[in-house]
């Protein structure tokens, strides 16, 4: 296992980071590794971010020194969406298997996690998100026919999108930490706008199924101090609670979004349309 861990910010900090130390603050570069899982440990919330890559082994999800616990899962639960060929998850002394797009909730307390791909030659990739949880709820698999799905946008502005709520209360019981992920369609880029900030939960973006030769230009910041940080196929950002998060692709994408704070409430955003925007 690889891990990292990352330092909170002080949004007047910020406004004096030149473009390495942004990157170097938020831009999360390595997912995923070959047969290794791979973790940032962010002091927003104590989340966590990772891949799981298990191209030609089954990989034990191990506890690490910060979380000071016997078991990963002791005081944390987890969600898993799957970015790559069919997987298979044992937790708990049941096994799961994960195709292409589909979630799973681990709830706190649950042991003996693993990952694996059904096969190799097509390797399951899974992406990891991870909030401190104070009960624990049951396991449960979350495929795409079980989500929530909400159409947004339009071609006219660039942002027509599909947002599919996986791990979201409507459906599965969690203590804080949420997932979906969101499907821009051809002709369109931005997502997330207008933007929004939230002080009640910090938030991940995981972007994927990005074309080598385009990239993805993420914003951030204050929403009259913005910055921005141009990131690549299965890259992540972390966003404080008092940023934006917001982005536009030189091609279509598909990103996930993770968030954890102190309420399950999707629509508690303070949003700030595009001409209110520094």
């Amino acid at each position: 296992m690889k891990f990292n861990e990352r330092d909170a910010v002080h949004p007047a900090d910020f406004q004096s980071y030149d473009t390495d130390r942004i990157r170097k603050e938020f831009l999360v570069e390595e997912i995923f590794v070959k047969d290794e899982i791979v973790l940032t440990y962010s002091l927003y919330d104590r989340y966590i971010v990772g891949g799981a890559f298990p191209a030609g082994k089954e990989l034990p999800l191990e506890s690490f020194d910060s979380l000071k616990a016997d078991s990963f899962l002791d005081r944390r639960e987890m969600g898993i969406i799957n970015v790559g060929g069919k997987g298979i998850v044992k937790a708990g002394g049941e096994t799961y298997e994960m195709n292409y797009k589909e979630a799973l909730y681990l709830g706190k307390e649950t042991t003996d996690v693993s990952f694996s791909s059904a096969d190799a030659g097509t390797p399951a990739k899974f992406y990891l998100n991870s909030a401190p949880a104070h009960k624990k709820f049951p396991n449960k698999l979350v495929t795409l026919a079980d989500a929530e799905v909400v159409q947004m946008g339009a071609l006219e502005s660039s942002n027509a999108r599909q947002i599919n709520k996986l791990i979201v209360n409507s459906i599965v019981e969690t203590c804080q930490l949420q997932m979906g992920m969101t499907e821009l369609q051809a002709g369109s880029v931005w997502n997330t706008m207008p933007v929004h900030t939230h002080n009640r939960r910090m938030e991940a973006y995981f972007y994927f199924e990005v074309p080598e030769d385009q990239a993805i230009c993420h914003f951030m910041g204050k929403t009259d101090e913005t910055r921005h940080i141009w990131m690549k196929n299965e890259q992540a950002v972390l966003s404080p609670s008092w940023s934006i998060h917001s982005a536009a692709g030189t091609s279509n994408y598909i990103f996930i979004w993770g968030m954890a704070g102190e309420n399950l409430d999707y629509g508690d955003m303070d949003i700030v349309q595009p001409t209110g925007l520094k």
